[in-house]
Order: C-alpha cells, then sequence, then structure tokens
C-alpha cells in the first residue's frame, strides 16, 4: 500500500531535482552568454555562471539517472532509500561548507573574484540540494 507512495514522492523529487538541474543549466550558460555578448569581464559573474552550469548538469545527470531506476520499494529498500537521503543532506552541509570556505579564501587571499564567485555558486547549489532533500525527507518521515 505504502510502497506505491514512496514511489510517487520519489519520482516528485527527482523532478523538482531535474528541474532545478534544467534552471541552473540555464541561468549559467546565459549569465556566461550574456558576458560573451556584452564583452564584458566579470570573474566574479563567471565563477558563479560556471559553477551554476556545471551543477545543473550533475543535478540533471543524477535526476535523470534516478528516474530510471525508479520502482517500487520493499521495507529494506525503503528504509535504505532514508539512509541515503540522509548521507545526501550531510554531503549537502559539506558543499555548503566548502563553497563558504572557498569564497572566504578567494576573498582573503587578495579579493580573487573568480573564486568568491565560484564560492557563491557552490553555497547556492548546496543550499538548494539540501532543501530538496529535507522537504523530501519530511515527506517520508511522516509516511513511516
Amino acid at each position: 500500500m505504502w510502497s506505491d507512495t514512496l514511489l510517487a514522492l520519489e519520482r516528485a523529487h527527482l523532478l523538482r531535482l531535474l528541474a532545478w538541474g534544467a534552471m541552473s543549466v540555464v541561468a549559467g550558460t546565459g549569465v556566461l552568454a550574456s558576458l560573451m555578448i556584452r564583452r564584458a569581464d566579470s570573474a566574479l559573474l563567471r565563477g558563479f555562471a560556471i559553477q551554476t552550469a556545471a551543477w545543473g548538469l550533475v543535478d540533471l545527470a543524477l535526476a535523470g539517472r534516478g528516474l530510471f531506476r525508479a520502482t517500487d520499494r520493499d521495507l529494506g529498500a525503503a528504509v535504505q532509500l532514508d539512509r541515503f537521503l540522509w548521507l545526501s543532506m550531510g554531503i549537502d552541509i559539506g558543499i555548503v561548507s566548502v563553497g563558504i570556505a572557498l569564497a572566504v579564501t578567494g576573498w582573503i587571499a587578495g579579493r580573487r573574484l573568480g573564486l568568491v564567485g565560484a564560492g557563491i555558486g557552490i553555497v547556492l547549489q548546496g543550499l538548494a540540494l539540501f532543501v530538496l532533500d529535507l522537504r523530501f525527507a519530511s515527506f517520508m518521515a511522516r509516511m513511516f
């Protein structure tokens, strides 16, 4: 009875991740294209846009793979998914920490705005992934 509900929740989560990845790729490439068209050179925006587009591609790949492999789960597989989700949220927090460290290091080490932009892009992606995973985890917690 709950297996179909879990499958629907998992697919909805993966579709949200797919949408976030697509928006990230479009936004990142849009900013890069805008910089090229205007012949502007902003290291901050370039670093941010590259990270946004790259993480968007990773999100698209992970969501696509997950949608392809999504199937009904028994209790053991559902617990395994729950544990993996919590591990993923821990990794998301680590990603945010790395982004903060990169941005702070770029600022302190001579105001290197490319590193600051890349750090901000990484923080944004990590926070978004954390929020998406937390939402899915909250739905799963209500199921069990």
